[in-house]
């Protein structure tokens, strides 16, 4: 019997492990939702955000996979080259002005924000992102792709070009009737928080 004990109390320590630092990486990240719950969304209803969404939404209705993979390729051959009609048009749109705007007005809490319409295509950013399509991509999937009210905030990395902390939290967007229409992604600056 001390023998089925002792067995069942290591089992349940080597399950508590890994439940440790689970609930470790939450207690880092909470700070970054609680900014993403009384900073952001607040803002995220804003008449900008949502028609800008919708207008994408219905131009891009249409688009098939091998539509967005070619507008993607295009975003990456201007994130390289010297053409960047494509960039500029979006960096120049109402909302991308909102969101640098957001961005400015963060002392420094948001490194980059960039939304997102139901197929996962930059609808308006504050800084250049490396592809278009996001609708690949956890930050997309997790956030729009998990419904309305969904939350995904992701692991904390050292960005490179500022060696700074940074975690990228995604939300849905949803329109005034609580349908899920895109998502933002906020890259939070943890030292900053």
């Amino acid at each position: 019997m001390k023998k089925v004990v002792t067995a069942f109390l290591l089992a349940c320590t080597a399950v508590a492990v890994p439940m440790g630092v689970s609930m470790a990486q939450d207690a880092k990240l909470a700070p970054i939702s609680d900014y993403v719950t009384s900073d952001i969304k607040p803002w995220l209803n804003d008449p900008v955000v949502i028609e800008a969404i919708k207008a994408q939404n219905a131009a891009n209705a249409n688009l098939g996979q091998a539509d967005i993979d070619a507008l993607d390729k295009k975003w990456r051959a201007e994130v390289d080259g010297s053409d960047h009609s494509m960039i500029d048009g979006v960096l120049g749109n109402a909302l991308s002005k909102f969101l640098q705007e957001k961005k400015a007005a963060s002392n420094g809490k948001i490194a980059e924000i960039f939304v997102m319409d139901a197929k996962g295509l930059n609808v308006g950013q504050s800084d250049p992102t490396s592809d278009y399509w996001q609708g690949d991509e956890g930050k997309f999937q997790k956030s729009f792709g998990a419904g309305k009210d969904a939350v995904f905030v992701d692991e904390i990395e050292k960005d490179e070009s500022t060696q700074a902390l940074q975690s990228q939290a995604s939300v849905t967007i949803s329109d005034d009737k609580g349908s899920p229409i895109g998502a933002i992604t906020v890259g939070v600056n943890v030292d900053a928080l």
